[in-house]
């Protein structure tokens, strides 16, 4: 059984308050009695004075009789609260408002009061429990006649400590009473956004992404609240695009497949003759080399981390490797009938890159070019110096790229209406694949379309450290490589 966050929270709070309640009344109890304490004993004190100085008087005018009597001292012990003794030197009780009966007080020493005014005792035995006790001393003529002594039960004092402590306690609670209100307006605030934010995370861990959170709050909550519905568009997002990832991938193995299949079965079964065996064998490898393709593309995404992709960078001529490149498209120019136009430097220029990556790179843009091409006409590659970087162009005069298509072509598994009409056998991840190498060079590449008019592919590689630039940065006159046709 889970236990709500409510319920943990009062929990937490009463223990909280009954501690608190606990120990600032301890503290404050004991606070109070001991100022109650040396408050009265203050009072006691200026009595106990007062009261000397009447019998100081009646000393000095040689008539003690004159001096305040029992009746007197009786009003002033019931008003104070406090037993009233005149005790003699020699600890004989002269007067004693209690009536105790008891005639001496044995061992009494003012010497005790040396650290305050007052004790705090039995006073030498006279009472049964603690006291509160002063005493001020009758003088006359520098020799002390007596002392007025001002006891006070301590269950009074504390009683009185209490009773001024009322009012605090009833402020103490009604302290605590407004700050548990303004828990419980806190918790709600706190807590509805929370029962929110819980009730739709259940859902996302659900698979359902179709709800928001938006809780538009300027604090840790509404920063979740926002952390959260980004999240929930991200994973969507990623769920969608796995989706068609997988959908895409199942179209365009099995298309291939069920060709190979059907051309296989066929030559079994003698649907096709043996005289016609080699074209659909020749149509079977194609189909292979199709899948090979794929796979490969595969493998180039499944390389690509959050930091890009693991390159093996070094130093190579960018003009070597074109040729290279378009060597391995003769066969496929000589059926359509495509030449090549090569504007290179009058040298070799080197780069810094991984040379595997810009070979791919350059495979897929030629590949392109020539599926897209008519036939009968030219591609154009050029490389040119711009201070440290090498430009690489590779311009066609084909069917060029709808406008509205041009912000698309970077999309994994994109293809456009024309070129599904054209491309039989594209996978849509070339072009993904060629900006996920560049970029991942901290380079750029560039796209110039015109629909029926032809598309132009730029990118950028960085010239090699100690690469002297040719003394004609820019174009020399068209020149072959490996028998390819150009014009």
């Amino acid at each position: 059984m889970r236990i709500r966050l409510i319920n943990k929270m009062i929990t937490t709070y009463l223990i909280g308050i009954i501690i608190s309640f606990g120990i600032i009344s301890t503290l404050c109890s004991k606070f109070n009695y001991r100022s109650e304490l040396s408050s009265q004993a203050d009072y006691m004190y200026k009595t106990a004075m007062s009261i000397a100085s009447e019998y100081g008087n009646a000393y000095s005018g040689g008539d003690v009789e004159n001096a305040p009597s029992l009746p007197f001292l009786k009003a002033v012990s019931r008003y104070t609260g406090c037993n009233i003794i005149l005790l003699a030197t020699d600890g004989t009780i002269l007067m004693d408002t209690s009536a105790s009966g008891i005639d001496t007080i044995k061992g009494f020493d003012p010497a005790e009061y040396k650290k305050s005014n007052y004790i705090v005792n039995d006073f030498f035995g006279l009472y049964d429990s603690d006291y509160l006790t002063v005493y001020y001393p009758i003088t006359y003529l520098y020799n002390t006649r007596g002392y007025v002594i001002l006891s006070k039960s301590v269950k009074d004092v504390r009683s009185d400590a209490d009773n001024s402590f009322n009012f605090n306690y009833i402020t103490l609670v009604i302290c605590f009473i407004t700050s548990g209100l303004i828990f419980l307006l806190f918790y709600k605030y706190i807590t509805r956004p929370l029962n929110k934010i819980t009730k739709i995370v259940s859902k996302y861990a659900k698979g359902d992404f179709s709800e928001k959170i938006n809780i538009k709050h300027n604090d840790e909550i509404g920063r979740l609240s926002d952390s959260l519905d980004y999240m929930a568009a991200e994973i969507n997002s990623l769920n969608e695009y796995q989706k068609k990832f997988i959908a895409n991938i199942s179209h365009d193995f099995r298309s291939p497949l069920t060709s190979i299949k059907g051309y296989l079965e066929a030559m079994l079964d003698g649907t096709i003759p043996p005289e016609m065996q080699e074209k659909y064998l020749g149509i079977v490898i194609s189909e292979t080399e199709r899948l090979t393709k794929l796979t490969n593309n595969l493998l180039t995404i499944n390389n690509v981390t959050d930091e890009g992709m693991i390159l093996d960078i070094s130093d190579f001529d960018i003009i070597a490797t074109i040729k290279k490149t378009i060597e391995t498209f003769q066969g496929t120019c000589e059926k359509k009938k495509i030449k090549f136009k090569l504007i290179f430097p009058d040298k070799e220029l080197m780069v810094s890159a991984d040379m595997s990556k810009i070979q791919q790179v350059l495979y897929n843009l030629i590949d392109n070019a020539i599926k897209f091409s008519n036939s009968d006409s030219s591609i154009i590659i050029s490389v040119t110096e711009k201070g440290d970087k090498a430009l690489i162009s590779v311009k066609d005069f084909g069917i060029g790229i709808p406008r509205e298509s041009i912000s698309k072509i970077w999309e994994r598994f994109y293809k456009t209406d024309v070129s599904r009409g054209k491309d039989k056998t594209g996978t849509g991840l070339g072009l993904s694949i060629v900006k996920e190498i560049i970029t991942s060079h901290n380079e750029y590449i560039d796209v110039v379309s015109t629909e029926g008019v032809g598309t132009e592919f730029t990118f950028a590689l960085p010239k090699a450290k100690g690469h002297a630039p040719s003394a004609h940065q820019g174009a020399r006159p068209p020149r072959g490589a490996g028998g390819i046709p150009i014009r």
